[in-house]
């Protein structure tokens, strides 16, 4: 692999190891130079921030905010005739995640457009610089490169003595797969994130307890 050390640089061939917004952008970039790009992804195009974190959150938050305007209806004069409005959870993930797909989708054919390969896989580097993805179907494509970029995004953090089920304890990837309310919701993490999920169900009428190690 040739080493770029400035921006006159002539890069041929470039590799990006994932597809969320710092690896589709930059391989955008790259075509736009005038290079051959191939972007490695295993999840989906768009990453967590389109699949699982920004653009569900945000979409959940929206429709949390829709409940809470209307339960403040009679306070500007106006009554709901046709009784209480019940929260269908796994009506809104369902919707939550078809958007989240149908905008991975939209990025992608972006990226098609602009000649840019996609593969889907797991993606590595071997000794000689180049990048080795591992295919869904067990073979291996080697990929050789002029300039590589190493966007794989972050990942839940999880911690020995609560290993997330799916069921009862889940990560903020896992949280779109319930399909009822939950009486109470704990949140460990008051980051954006933590912050965001604890305000959209708190929104939907559940009892939410946001767990913080800071004081904001």
């Amino acid at each position: 692999m040739r080493r770029v050390t400035g921006l006159s640089a002539r890069v041929d061939r470039v590799v990006v190891v994932g597809g969320g917004p710092g690896g589709y952008e930059a391989a955008l970039v790259a075509a736009q130079l005038g290079a051959s790009v191939t972007v490695v992804d295993r999840d989906g195009i768009g990453g967590s921030a389109v699949l699982t974190d920004c653009v569900p959150s945000k979409t959940l938050i929206a429709t949390a905010e829709l409940l809470h305007e209307t339960d403040r209806a009679q306070e500007l004069g106006l009554s709901l005739t046709s009784g209480e409005i019940k929260v269908d959870l796994a009506k809104i993930n369902q919707r939550v995640k078809n958007l989240a797909t149908a905008q991975s989708a939209d990025i992608a054919a972006h990226l098609a457009r602009e000649d840019i390969r996609i593969i889907r896989g797991h993606g590595r580097l071997d000794d000689s610089g180049n990048v080795i993805a591992s295919l869904p179907d067990g073979s291996v494509e080697i990929i050789e490169a002029d300039a590589i970029l190493l966007a794989t995004g972050a990942a839940p953090r999880t911690i020995p003595s609560a290993q997330p089920d799916g069921e009862r304890i889940l990560t903020w990837e896992q949280v779109y797969d319930l399909d009822e309310l939950p009486e109470r919701l704990i949140v460990v993490g008051s980051g954006v994130t933590g912050a965001e999920f604890a305000s959209a169900y708190n929104a939907l009428g559940i009892d939410v307890v946001l767990v913080s190690s800071r004081d904001r």
